[in-house]
């Protein structure tokens, strides 16, 4: 048994995938593969899939980093001094996190979704890597342009070096919202005409909020990969909370530089 991922190709010594639900030992509405301990499955099948996911990538499985997501903006930098950390405090550290960085090598970083948009990102220049969750509220907050704020101050990342990866989400038909999200996204200065289309309520298109918000802070458009995967539409293969429920699955949206 092993993980069935969607793989992106970036770089040579570059793995970046998100998970299906193929190839775990998960059911239900977790079925069947699932890494996320925040979202009801049990610690026997999450840890079992852990190690799969482990044993696929070549690596420890606590060199798999799974941040607890709020919904937020909170980047954080995982260094050499992350794995120093007690357990405790390692959990502690990527509590209340939206974005991991990081520029080492043999560590997998990624953020978990389900419907909601991730984005990876890689500087083949400093080597470094980004993974971001990004929904409607860290959309609307423009948690990627942040992420990448992050890693030019970090590691002096060049916008035109950037490769990025949209990954699987809900998309423009399927995500429906009220007047209140559509208000919020116009209040923060989003090209509203471009994003959104008015049917019986307000749809906004997620994946093309954040390649735009990547377009306009410099990465080349040709350097912008879209996965192109609705998640509602696709629940069979990839977790939905819309159509599942909160209490199922997650994808991971990892990056594991090599």
């Amino acid at each position: 048994m092993q993980p069935q991922l969607h793989s992106y190709h970036i770089a040579k010594d570059v793995v970046a995938f998100s998970s299906t639900r193929r190839g775990g030992v998960s059911n239900g509405a977790y079925g069947e593969f699932n890494i996320n301990l925040w979202c009801g499955d049990s610690v026997e099948h999450t840890t079992r899939n852990l190690e799969l996911l482990a044993s696929e990538l070549g690596i420890a499985k606590d060199h798999i980093i799974i941040p607890h997501q709020v919904h937020k903006t909170e980047t954080r930098i995982i260094s050499n001094s992350f794995f120093q950390l007690s357990e405790a405090d390692r959990t502690a550290y990527i509590d209340g996190v939206d974005a991991l960085i990081t520029n080492l090598t043999g560590v997998c970083i990624g953020v978990s979704t389900a419907d909601c948009i991730p984005v990876l990102l890689y500087d083949p220049v400093h080597h470094a890597s980004a993974a971001i969750h990004a929904g409607w509220r860290g959309t609307q907050q423009r948690i990627v342009a942040k992420t990448v704020e992050t890693m030019q101050k970090q590691y002096g990342t060049n916008l035109a070096d950037l490769q990025a990866v949209i990954g699987p989400g809900i998309s423009l038909q399927a995500f429906e919202v009220g007047q209140e999200v559509y208000d919020a996204f116009a209040e923060a200065g989003f090209d509203m005409a471009s994003i959104s289309v008015k049917k019986e309520k307000w749809h906004i298109n997620l994946p093309l909020c954040n390649k735009l918000q990547l377009k306009s802070i410099g990465v080349p458009e040709d350097s912008i990969q879209c996965a192109d995967i609705c998640t509602y539409s696709s629940h069979e293969d990839f977790f939905s909370a819309r159509r599942l429920g909160i209490n199922s699955g997650r994808i991971y949206n990892g990056i594991l530089m090599k």
